[in-house]
């Protein structure tokens, strides 16, 4: 009995001689160290790995609190959200880059709950101008950890007992814009976070 497998290259027997296989088309093409042509190395952006570095859930005034949400429904929550960013030179074109996240709701005077993620990744990063590095390392790569951060947060405050909140998105690439502004001595006006 001859087993078959079904793909978007059509049908490939693992039974049949890798000889018997390479009639096609190539699956791949091996290009020698990023060079075509004679040219030199091309710029490479390389995503190898997303994790959470740090995670933290406080409820400090629970279960008071969730008596304060049930009897006084005019108590409206107040958010506070700050970000932060952190990159770390590993060495050998590697870099983490660190998105932290840290979310405060209160009613009234009270902290009802505190969440925190620092949401990481490591960043393949060769090739760049060091304009096109920095921005790739202030607006890429946040944009691209985020929605992990995002999750993160949204998981926290749910399992926390509260009601479910989700962040809305950030535009990095203003923040970074606004960022290098300051550095520049520039006087426009700030960015804000979902503009």
């Amino acid at each position: 009995m001859r087993v078959r497998e079904w793909g978007m290259y059509g049908t490939i027997s693992p039974f049949e001689s890798t000889q018997a296989r390479s009639k096609g088309f190539p699956m791949a093409e091996v290009v020698n160290n990023g060079q075509v042509n004679g040219q030199g190395s091309q710029p490479q952006l390389m995503l190898q790995k997303i994790y959470v570095k740090d995670v933290s859930f406080e409820a400090p005034n629970a279960p008071q609190i969730f008596q304060a949400m049930g009897e006084n429904e005019q108590l409206q929550p107040q958010i506070q959200l700050n970000v932060g960013q952190k990159a770390t030179d590993l060495g050998n074109d590697l870099y983490e880059v660190a998105l932290s996240l840290t979310l405060t709701c209160t009613l009234g005077d009270r902290t009802a709950y505190l969440a925190e993620v620092e949401q990481a990744g490591l960043f393949g990063i060769a090739g760049f101008s060091e304009e096109e590095h920095a921005g790739i390392i202030g607006s890429y790569c946040p944009n691209l950890l985020f929605p992990y951060a995002r999750q993160v947060i949204s998981s926290l405050v749910l399992e926390g007992g509260f009601p479910p909140f989700l962040l809305q998105p950030i535009n990095f690439d203003a923040l970074y814009g606004e960022q290098q502004r300051r550095l520049q001595g520039g006087d426009e006006a700030p960015a804000t976070l979902n503009s």
